[in-house]
């Protein structure tokens, strides 16, 4: 018996490879398609009401607290982009010890993931400048930014404990260092509902 199922098991494996997600999607394009229109009208509309009952839909849109002033917000986290001390964070000490030795009184009592206590530092290459009435330093990788920066709201103040660029992410995205809290976007997602009844309103 188990002499004859193996043959057929691995003809049903071949099939299974065969049928690659393109090949599926490839395929039924059309009928996936429709079934997304035909969800889209099932209720006669394609947006929410405002009024939706949260107890049926949980995501149904709700009336903000005070009247918005802004239409739309953009938030931009890069990932592996520039440094902010290639861009905002100027720091002539940096510079004035570029190639030296972590002085001991830097890393005294500090945890730091790959950094060794012999590490030497790297200053910017970049050159900063002084723009707008508020003085702001930026570098000149961000001549644009500068001429605007009157109207930039530069935050300085922030700092974390936390060390490690994975970390790191997930404690700017959630507030917390560790894996399974919600983001700002799920919150405002919670909060506020999604005014399209078919798509997310927030995607990570």
């Amino acid at each position: 018996m188990d002499s004859l199922s193996q043959p057929l098991r691995r003809r049903e494996e071949l099939c299974l490879r065969e049928t690659t997600r393109r090949h599926f999607f490839a395929d039924c394009g059309v009928g996936l398609g429709s079934v997304a229109l035909a969800s889209l009208f099932s209720d006669g509309k394609i947006l929410a009401s405002p009024t939706a009952d949260r107890r049926t839909n949980p995501l149904a849109p709700l009336a903000p607290h005070l009247p918005p002033k802004a239409r739309n917000v953009i938030f931009l986290f890069m990932a592996g982009g520039p440094s902010q001390l290639e861009l905002f964070d100027h720091k002539p000490k940096l510079n004035e010890l570029d190639g030296q030795v972590i002085p001991a009184s830097f890393v005294k009592n500090q945890r730091f993931a790959f950094i060794k206590q012999d590490a030497k530092l790297l200053g910017t290459r970049r050159h900063f400048h002084r723009w707008g009435q508020c003085g702001s330093e930026v570098s000149t990788l961000l001549p644009h930014i500068g001429s605007v920066i009157d109207d930039v709201a530069l935050i300085r103040s922030m700092k974390t404990d936390v060390f490690n660029h994975g970390p790191a992410k997930l404690f700017t995205n959630t507030g917390s260092p560790r894996f399974g809290r919600p983001s700002m976007g799920a919150w405002v997602t919670y909060g506020i509902g999604s005014e399209v009844d078919s798509l997310p309103g927030f995607v990570v």
